[in-house]
Order: structure tokens, then C-alpha cells, then sequence
């Protein structure tokens, strides 16, 4: 099949490298550009999410009401999280915003969607994407975007964080993955953002990311009612065990952000 090859990469004139790399793991291929890692995929078991922070992100999917059928992404890379969605939540629309023409071309060739998916991939950045998008659209908006390894500014910036929040349903979900470490200086700005554009805000991670041992990815969930308990349920019993703070505990330990 399509992907089971030798690795796979393209290289345009001053462009970034783009790779498609097989794993150890028959059907399971790395996403990688300029070497940093985006993706992981199986493309025989789309519910298997390898990275750590990849399946946080799908507890949070898990715990999402049943008529929660609309889901936009801002960055798509491999798709990963959205072929969970298709997976796990059939008939699900899906919006996925990504930039990167070349990339999504690559992957659709080597890690082919499969029928039907309701996966709809457009190939403009998060802040155009967005900005077209009509109100109150989405049940879950997903802000997991990067370049070089950063989040590029423009999708934590406020004035994004203000259309994401026109376009978010009532009683949707914003979640979005942020690289931080401490004093997370970064991290406190952008929950700042957050919760003045969409509303409280609670966030999971590593527990030595937390206590500052080394950098990690941290998951901010915000709306009207971020799904806490349940949350804390899935952290309790993950393989790659999880913290998950309050409100109030975000405030405490990532206050002080403008």
C-alpha cells in the first residue's frame, strides 16, 4: 500500500525538507519537517496516538458530547487528531486549516485518508482560515500550529483568539497546544489571551514539566465549562500519566500573563 515504502521526502527550491518516515511498526509513519516531528500515524489503527501529548488531546475529544459534531484545526501536518475524530466520532465535519500545499499533498499521497472521513483540508493559514469561517460553527477548535518547532504568534495573538471565539459555538471547546517551559513566561501571556477572548481556562501536561524539570506541551482547554472531572479521569488512568489543573490552579501557577 501507498506508505510503505522507503521514507519519503520533498525538498523544493528553498522550501522546507518534508519527510514521510516509516516506524518500527508496520503502518506507522513519522510526519517530519525540517527534522522536527509533527505527526505520528497508523494508518491501520487511527485510534493509536503515540505522542503523549497527541492522546491528551484525545481525551479531550473523548469527553465531548455526543452533538458536538463540527471540529476545526488550525494545523493539520499528518491529520493525526483528526483521523482519531473520524475514527472514534463517525459523521463528524472537519475543517482542517494548513498552509502547507506541498505537505498535505505528500501526505495525502503516502498516508491516504480513508473514505468518507468528513475531513476537509484547506490550504490557507489559521488566521485567513478562521476569519472565513461563519459564527458560532465550531463544537471544538483546535489550535495546534507550528514552525520551526514555535507556535507562530499570529494564532495566540489576541485578535485571533477573539474571531476563534466568534466562531465557537455555545458551550463549545478551544484547545490549544502550547511548548512551554518554566517560568513559562509564554504560556502565562497566552492563558491570559485565552481567557479574556473565550473563557476559563484549564490545563493539563507532564508533572516535571510542571515542576520545571524540562520543557513540554502544555494543553490549554478553555470555554464556557472545560470538562474537568472527566479530564481527570482520563489523566488518572493514562499510560503516560498527566496533571490537570483548575482554574484556580491555572491562576496560581500561570497568572500574571498580559
Amino acid at each position: 500500500m501507498p506508505g510503505r515504502r522507503t521514507p519519503d521526502e520533498e525538498l523544493p527550491a528553498g522550501g522546507p525538507l518534508r519527510e514521510v518516515v516509516p516506524t518500527e511498526h508496520a503502518g506507522a509513519f513519522v510526519v517530519r519537517v525540517d527534522g522536527h516531528d509533527q505527526s505520528y500515524v497508523d494508518l491501520d489503527d487511527p485510534t493509536r496516538l503515540a505522542f503523549d501529548y497527541v492522546r491528551r488531546m484525545g481525551d479531550v475529544v473523548d469527553v465531548l458530547p455526543p452533538d458536538a459534531t463540527r471540529v476545526v484545526h488550525v494545523g493539520g501536518a499528518g491529520l493525526t487528531l483528526a483521523r482519531y475524530v473520524a475514527a472514534t466520532r463517525p459523521g463528524t465535519g472537519q475543517v482542517v486549516l494548513e498552509p502547507d500545499e506541498e505537505l498535505t499533498a505528500l501526505v495525502r499521497e503516502r498516508l491516504p485518508l480513508p473514505r468518507g472521513s468528513g475531513i476537509k483540508v484547506r490550504p490557507v493559514d489559521g488566521v485567513t482560515g478562521v476569519a472565513a469561517l461563519r459564527d458560532d460553527h465550531a463544537h471544538l477548535l483546535v489550535i495546534d500550529a507550528y514552525d520551526a518547532g514555535e507556535v507562530p504568534e499570529d494564532v495566540v495573538a489576541p485578535a485571533f483568539l477573539a474571531d476563534v471565539a466568534r466562531v465557537l459555538a455555545p458551550g463549545g471547546l478551544v484547545l490549544l497546544n502550547l511548548a512551554d517551559r518554566a517560568p513559562f513566561r509564554r504560556a502565562r501571556d497566552v492563558v491570559a489571551r485565552l481567557r479574556a477572548a473565550v473563557g476559563p481556562v484549564v490545563l493539563s501536561a507532564e508533572p516535571a514539566t510542571l515542576r520545571g524539570r524540562r520543557a513540554g506541551n502544555l494543553l490549554l482547554v478553555a470555554g464556557a465549562v472545560p470538562p474537568l472531572e472527566a479530564l481527570r479521569r482520563s489523566a488518572a488512568t493514562s499510560a503516560a500519566p498527566y496533571k490537570v489543573l483548575d482554574e484556580r490552579q491555572v491562576s496560581d501557577s500561570f497568572g500574571g500573563g498580559r
